[in-house]
């Protein structure tokens, strides 16, 4: 039997460029962020504007019902990346911070260690390194690694693993199982699905329309967004064409990040609402995406 050798391959041969190659593959595959650190990601957008920058990738954790901030760079971890983060943190609430990076400083890992220490329990900071491999001339495989993670990390994961289906998780899965069972033709429905958004793309438009579940503000929602790896200014001129159809025919107004949004305040968690709940979210749905594939007009 023979053997090849593991080899590693410059990050930019496997990505070229950070933000057109590796945030949408990351935001894609977030999977391997969750077998990395044992964390349920759920992608909630990319190039989030806080201020002048834009964070990476915005995720969320279903089971806390929080907030996760996912940078990256495809270079050495600089100060500039660590102040990014915590002004990204303050102004997107976020709960846990991802930071990934080619390599890490030991100063870098030593601020990581010390917000773990210094911080809330309720917080968590992850350094992350990532590397490109293969084996002869197979295809290039990625590796992440964690390198600073919470002290008690492992052990929260062990009670994790213990602990029964989170009531909100359970909450999510019963009612879009509930949902399919309404409207099975609107989206392909995966058993067991917990996530708070519900996803259908609109090729013609390059858009996106989201059903969203916010039990916490006591609200439900369908908004118009872009594609995964679309900055905030490739969002905006697919979305703008749009806004007077939406606002005279829908009363849809722009909102937040460029996006196009429909509230109904009401409790998702009572059930007794389920039905109107439902039925609202579809004839959104369907009146949103009559909208996008018709054309701005």
């Amino acid at each position: 039997m023979q053997f090849g050798s593991l080899e590693s391959v410059p990050l930019r041969e496997a990505w070229p460029n950070e933000a057109r190659d590796f945030t949408p593959w990351l935001a894609d595959n977030l999977e391997l962020l969750t077998e990395a650190i044992g964390l349920q990601l759920e992608l909630t957008d990319v190039e989030v504007s806080v201020d002048e920058f834009s964070a990476d990738i915005l995720a969320h954790n279903p089971r806390e019902d929080t907030a996760v901030l996912i940078e990256n760079q495809l270079e050495s971890s600089d100060h500039s990346h660590l102040g990014q983060i915590l002004t990204y943190l303050a102004g997107l609430q976020a709960k846990t911070v991802i930071w990934i990076a080619r390599e890490f400083s030991e100063a870098h890992l030593s601020a990581v260690r010390w917000l773990n220490e210094n911080t809330d329990t309720q917080y968590a900071f992850f350094a992350v390194q990532v590397r490109a491999v293969r084996i002869g001339e197979s295809l290039i495989a990625p590796v992440l690694e964690i390198r600073e993670q919470p002290s008690s990390w492992d052990r929260q994961l062990r009670q994790l693993s213990q602990d029964s289906e989170s009531e909100l998780s359970k909450f999510r899965r019963e009612f879009w199982e509930y949902y399919a069972e309404r409207f099975p033709n609107d989206f392909s429905w995966r058993p067991g699905y917990r996530g708070s958004n519900v996803w259908h793309r609109v090729d013609s438009a390059d858009l996106r329309i989201s059903q969203y579940l916010a039990p916490s503000a006591q609200e439900v929602g369908v908004y118009v967004t872009g594609q995964v790896g679309q900055t905030q200014e490739d969002i905006l001129s697919r979305v703008k064409p749009f806004v007077a159809r939406f606002e005279q025919e829908l009363g849809v107004e722009l909102g937040e990040n460029h996006s196009l949004v429909s509230v109904l305040r009401v409790d998702p968690k009572d059930r007794e609402k389920w039905e109107s709940i439902a039925e609202w979210l579809h004839d959104s749905l369907v009146s949103f995406r009559d909208v996008l594939e018709e054309g701005p007009g």
